[in-house]
């Protein structure tokens, strides 16, 4: 997010793009190679230049070693003091080009990494919890600075064997930690809880849990929640799709008043034939 908060961006580098028409068709049949299924997923919120790109890769357009991984075009490579994400995509459905670097810096790097399903075959991790970004894109034309946050997720299966809804938010608090809530619930299972501060001097502290704050349900009618010690109210809806949606709320906790980045997967929706039959519009691939 930028610091004047009239921009954002979310960033995704896939490796078997859990999302992915082509590698569930690919599983089905008994050759599912996820280096097979590569993507960068791009979409930009800023008034009159939001886009979104999100074009699957095969291995033939893709490598990566420990410094850097290469989606086609694209790239994202750790220079040793930043991440830098080189970006080379056309956005969907209008087809306009993303063009641009973007560099992150960590201002701490964590090694952590925790079990987020039931069985432990599902794994997330902040890397940087907390992290400056400087965007400088091209196309469209956009230049800012602001706050970032890094994280990632692995997983022995599908997320579809594991999961039926999450609800996952992150904010900065007043002393620069990260606070971080991964809400995650199934039918006739107890729900799991992450609540976590990421701190400035690199410590990973349990919190207490916030009360469920139930919210309004998106234009697609998915059902939302946060945890939040007062009402959660919608700050800017940045997208609204069949089995997903990603906001930023406004919330409290522990006496601060904070604004939060909310994402929302429902499983169910996104296993439905007709949101299956509609993604390889969304999510074109190329060779």
């Amino acid at each position: 997010m930028s610091d004047d908060g009239q921009h954002g961006m979310t960033l995704i580098a896939f490796v078997g793009s859990v999302f992915s028409p082509y590698y569930t068709w690919a599983r089905r049949a008994g050759q599912a190679d996820p280096e097979n299924y590569c993507a960068l997923n791009v979409a930009i919120y800023s008034k009159g230049a939001s886009r979104w790109a999100m074009t699957e890769r095969g291995k033939q357009s893709c490598s990566r070693d420990a410094k850097e991984f290469v989606i086609g075009p694209s790239s994202v490579t750790w220079d040793g003091d930043s991440l830098r994400i080189q970006i080379d995509e056309v956005s969907t459905p209008w087809l306009q080009s993303i063009q641009g670097e973007i560099r992150v810096w960590p201002e701490q790097l964590f090694n952590f990494s925790v079990p987020i399903d039931q069985q432990g075959a599902h794994r997330w991790g902040p890397l940087a919890p907390s992290a400056r970004v400087e965007v400088n894109l091209t196309s469209p034309n956009l230049q800012w600075k602001g706050q970032a946050y890094l994280d990632s997720n692995e997983g022995d299966e599908p997320i579809t064997e594991a999961f039926h809804t999450w609800n996952w938010s992150r904010a900065k608090m007043k002393d620069n930690s990260s606070l971080v809530f991964y809400d995650m619930a199934w039918p006739d299972q107890e729900d799991k809880l992450l609540s976590l501060r990421f701190t400035p001097q690199g410590q990973v502290e349990a919190v207490p849990s916030a009360p469920v704050q139930t919210l309004r349900k998106t234009g697609w009618q998915i059902g939302r929640r946060m945890r939040s010690d007062t009402p959660v109210s919608v700050h800017e809806q940045l997208e609204d799709t069949p089995f997903y949606q990603r906001a930023l709320l406004n919330f409290s906790y522990a006496g601060e008043k904070l604004l939060a980045f909310h994402e929302t997967l429902s499983v169910p929706r996104l296993l439905s034939p007709v949101v299956q039959a509609m993604l390889p519009f969304r999510m074109p691939r190329r060779a």
